[in-house]
């Protein structure tokens, strides 16, 4: 069985109450109101509920009950279906947690699976910004997606953070294999991280162009400010790997040499090829 983390009816901005998944429909289906309820690896008893209640389209549900390899927005009817994944590092092992979203008039439910932060700070934030969330279903679809870039940049940090101690030992002449080891999994975490965020690029232009009920012309700046958002951190991701594998190669030839003045000598030069730092951007909710 999964958990209800949250579910709460909304109109003109402000919560109505909280409710119970069986009364969800019913609010759904007032004039100017809508629900947003989150769930916690549901069981496919509860998202077959779900969907009588909603009348989510049957692909939608399979979907859902599926496990994906990308983030990817599908359209049904008047109803979206967006696949998410937040990174998280435990212990030095880097993880991607699935959210599903299912967006219609009336409703926003989300469905995640594993543990991550908890979408419960957006509905603060939301709560917290009445005048925004009396634009209804498609703020709070903003707000997720803008929560999960969120997600992307203290992950990158401490990847960079974690080079640049590298780059330390290199230059003092300090390396050890292990150190070589590291440096290959921090460069396969940063592809692995490029193939989970590049997509989303392509949810934020899809949510600018779409002509939906709930989706309010004006809400596309805030859908650009998340395409923004990933471009920027697919450039960052690019830079760190460019000067992981830099970093591989230098490290290898002073690990081949076993000298420190090779090793200083080899990191100068390769430094010639590394123009930039990578600014990483200070994301806002």
């Amino acid at each position: 069985m999964g958990r209800v983390v949250a579910a709460a009816v909304y109109s003109k901005g402000k919560k109505v109450r909280d409710i119970t998944l069986d009364e969800g429909a019913a609010w759904a289906a007032k004039p100017d109101h809508f629900v947003w309820i989150g769930l916690e690896q549901p069981s496919n008893e509860e998202l077959t509920s779900l969907k009588e209640q909603f009348n989510l389209h049957e692909l939608a549900l399979e979907d859902a009950m599926e496990v994906h390899s990308r983030p990817k927005l599908e359209t049904f009817g008047d109803a979206l279906f967006i696949v998410t994944y937040a990174p998280v590092r435990e212990n030095g092992k880097l993880l991607f947690i699935e959210t599903h979203i299912f967006a219609g008039k009336g409703y926003v439910i989300t469905s995640r699976n594993g543990h991550s932060k908890s979408y419960g700070l957006v509905r603060q934030r939301c709560e917290a910004r009445p005048l925004l969330l009396e634009h209804g279903e498609d703020f709070v679809l903003y707000a997720l997606l803008d929560f999960v870039t969120e997600n992307y940049q203290p992950v990158t940090e401490a990847i960079h953070a974690e080079l640049e101690l590298l780059e330390q030992s290199v230059i003092g002449g300090s390396l050890r294999e292990s150190d070589i080891q590291h440096i290959h999994a921090l460069r396969r975490d940063l592809l692995r991280m490029r193939r989970y965020v590049a997509p989303m690029v392509e949810v934020g232009e899809e949510l600018q162009r779409l002509s939906f009920p709930f989706i309010d012309k004006n809400m596309r700046p805030y859908f650009r400010d998340v395409e923004i958002h990933v471009k920027r951190q697919m450039e960052d991701l690019g830079n760190l790997c460019d000067i992981a594998s830099q970093t591989i190669e230098i490290s290898a030839c002073c690990w081949s040499l076993r000298g420190k003045a090779s090793c200083s000598a080899s990191l100068l030069a390769g430094q010639r090829y590394w123009p930039f730092q990578p600014q990483l951007p200070a994301f806002t909710a």
